[in-house]
Order: C-alpha cells, then structure tokens, then sequence
C-alpha cells in the first residue's frame, strides 16, 4: 500500500483527479466551518482516529459484528430491532406524546417541527398506528417512544394491546426513563404483549446508575427482554462500567451504548461541560436530518473501548454500539431505495447504503477502458468530467496497471424535474 507521501505524489501527477478530491476536501470543510458559525465548538481535525481505527482493528480481531458499514458494532444478545432498524420496513416506531417529565439537555425531541403541538396527547393514535398495520409490507417490529410514553399509562396499555391483536407476530418494545414504571405496570404491560423494554438513565442525577439496575430487575419478572439504551459521554467511561457490571449481575438483556449527540440547539450547556463537536462530523458530508444532530467528540472512542471492555470481562450482557452514523444509514436506506440504478455501473452498498461507482480520471481513462473492454466489463466516459465509470466488482481487472481509482458515494434525491443522482463524495480506492 502507498504511503501518505507516495499517495499525494500519485495524485498530483492527475490534475482533474485531484482537483475533484480537493472540490470535497472544501466541500466538507466548509460544511464544518457552516456550523462553526453558529458557536459550535469543534475538536480538532481527526484528533482521535488513531486510537479508534486502533479499538475497531482490536474488536474485528476479538470477534465483534460489525453491521451497516461499522456503524454498528455489538458482542452478545442483539435486539432483534437493533437489527431490523436501517432496513426492515415493517419496523415502526411510533409516539403518543412528546411530552417528558424530564428536561434532558441532550434531548433530540425539541428540535422537532412540530415540537410543542405534539406535546399533547394524540388523539388519532390508532388511525396512524392502523395505516402501518394495514399496509402491505408485513409487520416485525413496532416500538412506542415519546416523550415519556409511561405519562398516559392507560393510553400505553391500550397501544400495546391494540397492536398486538392485529399483528400477534410483531415484537413489541418500549422507551422510557422508567419514572413511573412500577410492579403492577410492568405486569400489565407484559400481559398487553410487550416483549422489550428499553430504559434511559439520566447519568447527572445521584444514585441514577443504581436506580437504572433495580428497576430493571424488576421489570424483568414481567418483560422478556430489559434493556438500557441512552448516550454516553466521553467523561462517562469508568461510570458505565459500574452500570454493565451490575445489568450483567441481574442477567439483563443488554445496553444500547449511543453516541453522545448535539441536537442543534442551545450550545451553552455543552459548551459549559467543554464538550465538542468530532470534527468530521460524518465520513460523507450531507445535510442528514433522521440523526438530528451532531457527534460529540470523544464519544465514539468511549462506546468501543466499553465494548472492548465488556468482551476482555466476559460479560453475557449484549453490549451494542449504535453511532450516529448508524441513523444516518436509516435515512440514506430509504432516499436510496426510492428506485434502482444501472447495474452494470453502479452498486448499492448493502452496509451503508450509499449508492457507489468506480472512476478513473485523466491519462488513466484509455488504460483503464482497454483493460474493462477486453475483460467485457461495462464502463462509461465523461467527457466533461475527463473520467471513466465503471461497476466498484470490476477494480481488481486494473490492479498492476498503474492507475489509481476512486470510488463515487452517492445519494437519489428528488428536484422539480424527478430523481436525479447526487455525488457526494470521492474517496481514492
């Protein structure tokens, strides 16, 4: 493999090549500097991928499952949501309320459009519930968020109920912060056919870890499978330990370790913890609105060195890493299954579900288009481009020819005229 210094020198030596990879070098900077502008505070740039490439290459070698491009890494029990999320249609998640009796600072739910009306009580739940279960894509999983679903008990029981009658085989699960969650609840609620239960700690108040682990505990003498699943802040690592160690001692089902998100909004009471935004924010530059927000810095690292921590411990606690990056493969799955392309040219990656094209630029074009030709691959120029398109399975017909190839990460979004394709980013192969 070229070195850092061979590779720049290759580069230059293909002017239109690196006059594209410079174009997303600002694209991308620019993206960060955008959001600069509002006072966001950003780490320096790459600042730890040395030691998290170092904790990913450790946990590949321990046996980890690496799932939607590593955006998800997990060892022992995986919810069978976890698994259905990015790309499982007849998985839904659905909220009575946004209303919550807690005031997180780390909340995503404000930064929705229509925040404050959706803080009351839907009236219309089952008509919005039914158009789901009615569809035609078979139903596996639905899970009831809020808000604090658990403030309108009644209306929570009756959600489960109703969707259990009229598809008996979904897998039921619930959010929330379990303040109201008591023994007769959790009894009926299991009986109304709720199968998992996902519970969010929040890390800043006294006692929080242990109060998680008793109610958990009790829960699961009702509810097959308990659950805690909440984010986790770079300066939480030894904390978390404690709370793994003690789910682990209760045969708990697992923990959703997320990374720690900015919900684009009030700045202050991260700025007031030094916390910081990971700078890239994502691997593809995009205005991604499923996430909602941004990386904290440092967050990421934590998640896998707790995961590593787990396995080297030997705990039957599933333990699952869920990156940000992981919704944003949820909202690239759905804009890019809108409709299929050209398979002789293109590849829709089945792990981060970017739509992908091989490219070579300048004096590589003839060589690499004598080589597809004379091996039957399809391949396509652009002259305006001074490139030559071809299908990412066709790359190793070039390899030993001395030419250096790209890869086109791409996104469908839909204009006034229809779908067209948008590329977002090259990345030399």
């Amino acid at each position: 493999m070229a070195q850092p210094a061979e590779m720049e020198r290759l580069v230059a030596k293909r002017p239109t090549l690196a006059a594209w990879l410079a174009e997303y070098d600002a694209i991308g900077q620019e993206y960060v500097d955008g959001l600069a502008g509002f006072g966001i505070d950003f780490a320096p740039r790459s600042q730890d991928t040395a030691a998290r490439q170092a904790v990913l290459q450790r946990l590949r070698e321990k046996g980890a499952r690496f799932r939607n491009g590593g955006a998800s890494i997990s060892c022992g029990p995986l919810s069978s949501a976890c698994v259905a999320c990015a790309d499982d249609n007849g998985s839904r998640t659905f909220y009575l309320s946004l209303s919550c009796n807690r005031d997180c600072y780390f909340c995503f739910n404000k930064n929705q459009v229509n925040y404050e009306a959706d803080k009351l009580l839907k009236k219309n739940w089952r008509a919005e519930v039914d158009e789901f279960l009615d569809g035609d894509v078979p139903v596996t999983h639905v899970a009831l968020t809020g808000g604090e679903p658990l403030l309108h008990p009644t209306e929570a029981l009756a959600f489960f109920a109703h969707v259990k009658a009229k598809a008996p085989q979904a897998h039921l699960r619930l959010y929330s912060d379990g303040d109201f969650l008591d023994e007769s609840l959790a009894a009926q609620l299991a009986q109304a056919g709720l199968q998992e239960l996902r519970l969010s700690v929040k890390p800043d108040e006294p006692g929080a870890f242990d109060e998680a682990v008793r109610r958990l505990a009790m829960a699961k003498r009702h509810i097959p499978e308990v659950m805690v699943e909440m984010p986790v802040a770079p300066e939480m690592k030894e904390e978390m330990k404690g709370l793994l160690q003690g789910m682990d001692a209760i045969a708990a089902f697992g923990v959703n370790l997320l990374e720690f998100g900015y919900p684009m909004g009030d700045w202050a009471p991260f700025a007031q913890r030094g916390y910081r935004i990971a700078n890239p924010p994502f691997a593809i530059p995009y205005e991604y609105t499923y996430a909602g927000g941004l990386p904290v810095a440092g967050s990421e690292l934590v998640c896998l060195e707790l995961l590593e921590w787990a396995m080297d411990e030997g705990l039957a606690l599933g333990v699952h890493y869920c990156s940000l990056e992981n919704k944003n493969r949820m909202q690239m799955h759905q804009q890019n299954t809108q409709a299929r392309l050209d398979g002789a040219l293109w590849q829709f990656d089945t792990e981060d579900f970017f739509w992908k094209t091989a490219k070579v630029f300048d004096g590589d074009v003839p060589v690499a288009q004598r080589l597809l030709k004379a091996a039957g691959a399809a391949c396509q120029k652009d002259a305006d481009e001074e490139s030559l398109q071809f299908h990412p399975r066709h790359l190793p017909l070039l390899a030993g020819a001395g030419v250096l190839s790209a890869i086109s990460f791409n996104a469908l979004e839909r204009y006034d005229s229809g779908l067209g394709v948008r590329e977002l980013a090259l990345h030399l192969a």
